[in-house]
């Protein structure tokens, strides 16, 4: 597991991003560790903020009181509570109100102080996965706590991954991978650009995911293909290199952002949701791959 989290950590928007962080299913380590109610207030805020993992809220929770169990939930500096907030930046990021808060809030409620930790963070680079050393950073400003914070993350999740992924290569394409990642789990909605509310498909997964990299790709899988650059069939795949399906180059019908090691992130049809799969499968019409990012 450790050798794995390694090869798959990569920096993006110069912070530390791994796949693993991620992972939706708790670890047996985060299930021994975390009171059941307060891994459901992290689980519930994370959420909020597209692109932040449950495991960093989880991980500044234990760092900071054991989840809420420290005798002492007041610091020599004036923090509080189960997150340790001082009550001014409290109050920038206690509104509006999460279901199951106090009201008015306060930084003493856990639910209220794991989504105003969850807003806080947000602000400061979670959001999409943009920068998450940045937005630990803004936390608490230590190196050394972004790198502890990262290290417990890492404990709590689950991951069934058993080979490890090559490094993308570069902070375009590690990017693109951070943000459909992030998105993993999202219902699939035909037309959907993962506007509010809504789902992606297929490609208005890859265009938003290569979007949040500052790279502009068409709407529609046909022109995306037709807009990129087409590798060899002999050429290797790298993360981040998009693959087309369909009954022609000039009929594609579906594509997916390939991450390494045979597997893909796609919106793949109406009842799925974000996934990781192989690229490949019998009868799978694969016609070949571009790469945007170059």
């Amino acid at each position: 597991m450790a050798a794995a989290t390694a090869v798959v950590s990569t920096l993006t928007g110069g912070g530390l991003f791994d796949l693993h962080l991620f992972d939706s299913a708790p670890s047996a380590t985060a299930l021994a560790q975390i009171p059941l109610a307060m891994l459901t207030r992290y689980q519930q805020a994370a959420p909020s903020c597209p692109g932040l993992p449950w495991t960093v809220l989880a991980a500044i929770g234990k760092i900071e009181t054991d989840h809420g169990r420290a005798p002492n939930q007041v610091s020599s500096a004036g923090a509080v509570g189960p997150m340790q907030f001082l009550p001014d930046t409290f109050n920038q990021y206690a509104q509006p109100v999460p279901p199951g808060g106090a009201n008015p809030p306060t930084p003493w409620d856990p639910t209220d102080a794991i989504h105003a930790a969850a807003r806080l963070l947000c602000a400061n680079g979670a959001r999409d996965a943009r920068d998450l050393h940045a937005a630990i950073y803004s936390y608490n400003h230590a190196d050394w706590y972004v790198e502890q914070v990262l290290a417990q993350a890492r404990e709590y999740a689950h991951s069934t991954e058993q080979q490890a992924l090559p490094l993308p290569p570069n902070r375009t394409a590690a990017t693109a991978i951070a943000f459909a990642h992030s998105k993993i789990g999202t219902p699939y909605e035909w037309g959907g650009i993962g506007e509010p509310g809504h789902g992606y498909d297929c490609s208005g997964l890859t265009q938003a995911a290569y979007a949040s990299a500052g790279i502009a790709l068409p709407r529609v899988a046909q022109d995306q293909h037709d807009a990129t650059h087409q590798l060899p069939d002999t050429a290797p795949l790298l993360p981040s290199d998009l693959v087309f399906y369909g009954a022609s180059p000039a009929a594609i019908t579906h594509v997916g952002l390939y991450i390494g090691g045979g597997q893909m992130i796609d919106a793949a049809h109406t009842g799925t949701t974000v996934r990781t799969e192989p690229f490949r499968h019998p009868g799978d019409h694969y016609l070949g791959a571009t790469r945007p990012a170059s």
